[in-house]
């Protein structure tokens, strides 16, 4: 038995080796931390059980029988902050990370497991492409893999950690996830590399400007996180994982109460009373949740809409705000995605939804009218329709036209509204509406713009002050700034026990 011990000691030793000490000391110098050098960093110590550590590729005629160590990538489940995660993590030291079947088949295990146990599931990419050798098994393993991502979207949170290449069809599941995390200058995707893309139409362009860390947190919106290295995507790794549930059948987490660390008391003095003037709506939002501390999601992507999860009263919530500093907080078609994907991934998981109103309509222009700025918002509006957890909106500045009903108003089955006293809510801004309604009297008037001003200022007292819209039932209660925690910590807790019964179907057919 000594001897055979023996022999499986060695075997695994050189399976743990990778691709060998030239190709770890070649994957050091471009930055990069090994498969299991990655696993050490992300999991608890000492909590990794690897699956499938001799599972390798099928020779083909006329081959020997030494196939890619680990073929090329490491799997298995472990603990993060204790909770339990299954994870792979592929192997840029053995055959560039290249998927062939029996990669594929690892992976999809994994994915397998965790939607039977109901646990996130983790994937570290670093992988060159398929395994173009095998043909059309390399294909078929992505479909495999992508059928699996798909079945367990809403059921457990998914997440995949861009560390080096990842391109072709590879890049799907990364977008088939919940969230993806990029590591800045060793993590890049596309479908189509630069060669391929100047062999066709003749563009110019380097890998890193067509689909590097800050292009995809940016432009492309494909990424929801960038980091500066490996450590530091963990560590936002570990914090996403620490608002979430295990599974769309658990309440999210619950932590300490904490109050806000800054003053409340600012509340009055952010928001200015001129419309058109800007403010940070982060600033609102670290003076509300608990500690001040808000988790925000897709930062430097449609940056008029501020998407992110904090807790209140130490239970998760997600939350949704129009950003007053960035386009004056408009819907477009970037920020409708943007917040479509949110209220529905927070739906899937059961976690409350907290939005901060202050929008001034959809943004105007032939361009976004013509890229579908209609199929677009109409995303949002059927996002919170369509969502069931507990839904609450703060009023903080401006609701205007369409883009009110979308932000989470009591005509798409928000449960509580509030506005601020200042806030104003109607179907288009006063100046327009005033010009409008009256343009006869305006224009008869022995002092015309004397006249626009009475007429604008009495549109704005009469329609469309909050209280007309409380009034009317749409707004719950018109509420002092400060309190604005005290409300939301007490609506939460009567909307906790929340069930909503909706008409029974295979599922909608969202406006994509």
């Amino acid at each position: 038995m000594e001897d055979k011990i023996k022999l499986l000691q060695e075997r695994r030793r050189k399976i743990e080796l990778g691709g060998g000490d030239k190709r770890i000391a070649d994957q050091h110098r471009k930055g990069k931390k090994t498969a299991r050098e990655r696993l050490a960093l992300l999991l608890d110590p000492g909590s990794f059980a690897e699956l499938d550590v001799f599972v390798q590729a099928k020779a083909e005629a006329g081959e020997n029988d030494s196939v890619s160590s680990g073929e090329g990538v490491v799997t298995g489940y472990g603990t993060i902050d204790g909770r339990p995660v299954y994870i792979y993590a592929q192997d840029y030291t053995v055959a560039g990370g290249a998927l062939g079947e029996a990669h594929a088949a690892k992976i999809c295990k994994v994915l397998d497991l965790a939607l039977k146990t109901g646990v996130p599931c983790i994937g570290l990419n670093d992988s060159g492409g398929a395994r173009i050798q095998e043909g059309v098994r390399a294909l078929n393993g992505f479909g495999e893999i992508f059928y699996r991502n798909t079945l367990a979207s809403g059921v457990i949170p998914q997440i995949s950690v861009i560390m080096g290449p990842c391109t072709g069809g590879a890049v799907y599941s990364p977008a088939l996830c919940d969230f993806v995390f990029m590591v800045e200058k060793t993590g890049h995707m596309f479908v189509n590399s630069p060669q391929v893309i100047k062999a066709v139409t003749g563009e110019n362009i380097t890998v890193e400007e067509l689909g590097d860390a800050m292009r995809h947190n940016q432009t492309s919106g494909v990424a929801h996180f960038q980091a500066s290295d490996e450590e530091d995507c963990f560590q936002k790794l570990r914090k996403l994982l620490s608002f979430l549930p295990a599974n769309n059948l658990e309440e999210p987490p619950v932590a300490e109460v904490q109050e806000p660390a800054l003053d409340t008391e600012e509340l009055i003095r952010i928001p200015p009373d001129d419309p058109d003037t800007t403010y940070d709506v982060r600033d609102i939002i670290r003076r509300v949740v608990d500690g001040s501390d808000f988790f925000e999601i897709q930062e430097h992507f449609a940056a008029n809409a501020v998407v992110g999860f904090a807790r209140l009263g130490g239970r998760s919530v997600g939350i949704v705000a129009n950003q007053a500093k960035v386009l004056a907080g408009v819907l477009d078609i970037d920020s409708a995605d943007k917040i479509a994907r949110f209220v529905r991934f927070c739906d899937c998981f059961n976690l409350p939804l907290v939005t901060f109103v202050d929008v001034p309509g959809y943004l105007p222009g032939v361009n976004q009218e013509h890229s579908g700025i209609i199929r677009h918002g109409a995303k949002v509006l059927f996002a919170y329709a369509e969502a069931t957890v507990p839904k609450l909106a703060v009023i903080l500045r401006k609701a205007y036209g369409g883009a009110y009903i979308a932000m989470s108003s009591r005509s798409l089955g928000g449960d509580l509204v509030f506005a601020w006293p200042g806030a104003e809510i109607a179907v288009m801004r006063p100046e327009g509406a005033a010009n409008i309604i009256s343009s006869r009297e305006i224009e008869a008037a022995a002092d015309p713009a004397a006249e626009r001003e009475k007429r604008i200022r009495e549109y704005r007292e009469r329609y469309a002050s909050p209280y007309f819209a409380a009034a009317n039932g749409f707004v719950d209660a018109v509420i002092d700034p400060r309190e604005t925690r005290h409300y939301l910590l007490q609506g939460l807790s009567m909307l906790a026990a929340k069930q909503e019964d909706r008409p029974r179907k295979k599922h909608g057919n969202m406006p994509l």
